[in-house]
């Protein structure tokens, strides 16, 4: 077991509160992000807007971290308030007609379902797959589709999907390869280059360790030109720093999708976390993460706990769902809070999601309450 929550737990003050196991909803800031944003707020408070030049700093910052994170170009990635406006960006910019074919899945949380069912009212036919199905499978369902959409990781069963698998399907049929990151972004490597993925959506308040209300949105540079900005603002255009221009040409970037003013303390925010995350390493917090989602699995289920489906070496990810048969989740979750452990109740199962700073010891402790429950 990696001896890496050692080294980051003075960056975690939560852990002097709880053992924080949700992490898939909503996590705790790091203290980097934390300092970066009491920093931004104090100098505001102070100065105004006169350092307004640290504010245009911390939104390149933010762009040149996550396109680092994900091996993009900066000018490839847009400062969005959520994944959900980076996937209705997507969905809604897209020229679809009639006839058009979408492949989604089944199992997906909201934010990536809805925006690709409501299309159907345009005339767009939506294939709907389950995450567990063979290559084979997919391939046949891209077969003239126009785009793919999947979660990185799904946010119930946690299921991770082989993203450059997938990639390799859609280039080979030319279909458009969108990714929800949220639940894996952070915990695990993702290389858009790689995965063949055309645009991607995640923002910060989950594995990320960041805030709410701050995301980025990734649109390959060949692609911009097919997705329209949906929001259309004073920023969205190239001249937008002269007030008096009326020229309504694009940014020549994914800038373009940004509309208006953007969630600055939020972008500074984001930016440490990120920067953090890239300094411990993203391999060895998947090696961490993955191995205290393992020590949980394999307790819970030695204590009569039913899995919410099958971790391998290749699909496990953070998220670990369980329940006892006869056992309501909401009492394991009040046990659980009880005893100092936050996790989630989720549609009957229970919904615990340890990241890197998380001890092997804390999952012991889990797993006896489990026991108790």
């Amino acid at each position: 077991m990696s001896e890496l929550w050692r080294e980051v737990r003075d960056e975690f003050p939560v852990t002097r509160q709880c053992v924080y196991l949700h992490h898939a909803g909503v996590a705790p800031l790091c203290r980097p992000a934390a300092a970066a944003m009491h920093a931004l707020v104090d100098d505001v408070l102070n100065h105004g807007s006169n350092r307004y030049d640290r504010w245009l700093g911390a939104y390149h910052g933010l762009r040149k971290a996550a396109a680092r994170l994900i091996n993009a170009d900066p000018a490839e990635i847009a400062i969005v308030k959520n994944t959900s406006e980076g996937i209705a960006t997507v969905a809604l910019g897209i020229d679809w007609r009639p006839g058009d074919r979408i492949v989604a899945f089944e199992e997906e949380f909201g934010a990536n379902y809805f925006p690709w069912k409501r299309l159907e009212a345009r005339g767009v036919h939506v294939e709907w797959l389950s995450v567990t199905d063979p290559p084979e499978r997919i391939e046949t369902a891209v077969r003239g589709a126009r785009l793919l959409a999947i979660s990185f990781v799904q946010y119930l069963s946690g299921f991770r999907a082989d993203l450059e698998a997938i990639g390799a399907i859609c280039e080979r049929h030319g279909c458009l390869f969108f990714v929800d990151a949220i639940q894996g972004l952070g915990a695990f490597p993702l290389d858009v280059r790689r995965a063949k993925i055309g645009a991607l959506s995640a923002d910060g308040h989950k594995w990320l360790l960041g805030p709410e209300g701050c995301g980025f949105l990734f649109v390959r540079h060949d692609l911009q030109d097919a997705i329209e900005p949906v929001e259309f603002g004073w920023t969205n255009v190239l001249h937008f720093a002269d007030y008096a221009s009326r020229d309504m040409t694009l940014r020549p970037d994914a800038g373009r999708y940004e509309c208006g003013t953007l969630n600055t303390v939020g972008c500074f925010g984001l930016r440490a976390a990120i920067e953090f995350l890239l300094g411990v390493g993203i391999e060895r917090i998947a090696g961490s993460v993955a191995a205290l989602g393992d020590q949980l699995a394999d307790g819970a289920r030695a204590k009569g706990y039913e899995l919410l489906g099958t971790r391998t070496e290749s699909t496990r990810a953070g998220i670990v769902t369980v329940r006892k048969p006869g056992t309501d989740s909401r009492m394991v979750v009040r046990a659980l809070k009880d005893a100092g452990i936050v996790a989630a109740p989720r549609q009957d199962w229970v919904r615990l999601s340890p990241h890197f700073y998380i001890s092997p010891e804390e999952i012991d402790r889990t797993v006896a309450v489990l026991a108790d429950a």
